[in-house]
């Protein structure tokens, strides 16, 4: 693992060509933590992302009173127990656990602290904090940091949100909403929700555990009242975390082919592959993989990246490389994730020689000649990914803070620069 302050992108002057293994899904880990902790027996999650952010989440959990062991295969065990406080919940930067952990700790008996990065706390939590109140919770703070003070139950029913800035608001209700006695009905009211596959996930996998959900009327999600089963889990591997290297693909017209693609998936990152396809890839599912080949001039896009816009980064580093301008639509609501991403985009791309722009939903990207230069992550894995992906053609680029991917993927700088080499 590379340990210095700054990290020297690997630059090459051939096309890549590389098979790239990629770990569990963040989304599906810390998703399946959270029901196996909810459950009514022991289970198991098989090939998790152990990760800063999934183990926070174990973390958090086990501060409430789940056991959680890991098994010789890299597994996790794990058996629900009493949930209880008092207890502290670190939230990091990951937005799973500031915006799933407290429908949990609303059902446990005793107060929960919750804090995290001081990063973090400018992230909006506003939205879950009221809605746990109108569902009988009592809390104290409205952002982070903040206390829940729980009763061993919590009485639920109906609520109206806006998560017009994170589907997790959503999502997070949705997970524990069949351990309320009413159970939860939400509804969105405001402007179109984001990064929609992610509810869509939680839908899939509350059902896999045998929770009534329905979801047939547009913005509005019933959990009913139950058990929740206990199944074991495989995670599937994290699609977004394989975008940087499809993108190696397009970068140097080499061929990058990622194992075990699933056929049918709620991951948000399975959108790559169209974006690929438009920015002039050619993509096949091959016995090894899903392989992706890079064309000999990328094309700019014009794109809706509101359903994922996890995307972003690797799209707005590509687009930087195409032979036209490129358009990123429906992307607001990056401006209040950890990083303002679409800020720290235009700052960075132009300090190598770029052309971004901001719109009020988004980005132009105008390609220019880019130089050599210091690419900041701003503690931002899909950042510090980026600035990755540039110093494959641009010589001379240095990542700030590469341990930034360690939230998500921190095998990231072996695993790249294995690739890079060939």
């Amino acid at each position: 693992m590379y340990r210095a302050p700054f990290w020297p992108a690997p630059h090459t002057d051939r096309p890549v060509n590389a098979y790239v293994r990629v770990p569990g899904s963040k989304s599906m880990t810390n998703r399946a933590l959270i029901l196996a902790a909810l459950a009514d027996g022991p289970s198991t999650v098989r090939e998790p992302l152990h990760s800063r952010d999934s183990a926070l989440m174990a973390g958090a959990l086990s501060s409430l009173g789940t056991t959680i062991e890991e098994t010789a295969d890299g597994a996790w065990r794990i058996t629900p127990g009493t949930l209880r406080g008092p207890a502290y919940v670190d939230c990091g930067l990951a937005g799973t656990v500031m915006r799933f952990l407290p429908p949990v700790a609303a059902l446990a008996d005793g107060r929960v602290r919750v804090d995290g990065d001081p990063q973090a706390r400018n992230r909006p939590m506003a939205t879950v904090i009221n809605a746990l109140r109108l569902l009988g919770a009592r809390l104290t703070g409205h952002g982070l940091p903040f206390e829940v003070h729980g009763r061993g139950r919590l009485l639920g029913g109906p609520v109206t949100v806006d998560a017009s800035r994170s589907s997790q608001f959503v999502s997070g209700l949705l997970l524990a909403g069949a351990r309320f006695e009413q159970g939860v009905s939400v509804a969105h009211r405001g402007k179109p929700v984001p990064s929609l596959p992610h509810i869509g996930m939680t839908v899939r996998m509350l059902r896999g555990a045998g929770v009534d959900v329905d979801d047939s009327t547009p913005d509005v999600w019933h959990v009913r009242p139950g058990p929740v089963r206990a199944p074991d889990t495989g995670i599937e591997p994290d699609l977004s975390n394989a975008q940087p290297f499809l993108a190696a693909a397009l970068a140097t017209g080499g061929t990058v082919t990622v194992p075990d693609w699933p056929g049918s998936t709620t991951q948000a990152g399975d959108a790559i592959r169209g974006l690929l396809g438009e920015m002039g890839a050619s993509l096949a599912r091959t016995p090894e993989g899903l392989a992706v080949t890079g064309p000999g001039r990328l094309r700019g896009v014009d794109a809706d990246l509101h359903a994922a816009g996890e995307l972003t980064p690797t799209v707005v580093a590509l687009a930087a490389l195409a032979d036209g301008p490129s358009r990123l639509r429906g992307i607001a609501h990056l401006r209040g994730h950890g990083t303002d991403r679409l800020g720290a985009l235009q700052r960075e791309l132009n300090a190598l020689g770029g052309a971004v722009e901001q719109t009020p939903d988004g980005l132009v990207v105008t390609p220019r000649a880019l130089h050599a230069g210091t690419w900041h992550a701003c503690n931002d894995h899909r950042m510090a990914t980026a600035g990755a992906i540039l110093g494959l053609v641009v010589p001379g680029i240095e990542v700030d803070d590469i341990t930034a991917t360690g939230r998500t993927l921190p095998d990231f700088p072996d695993l790249w620069e294995a690739m890079a080499k060939g």
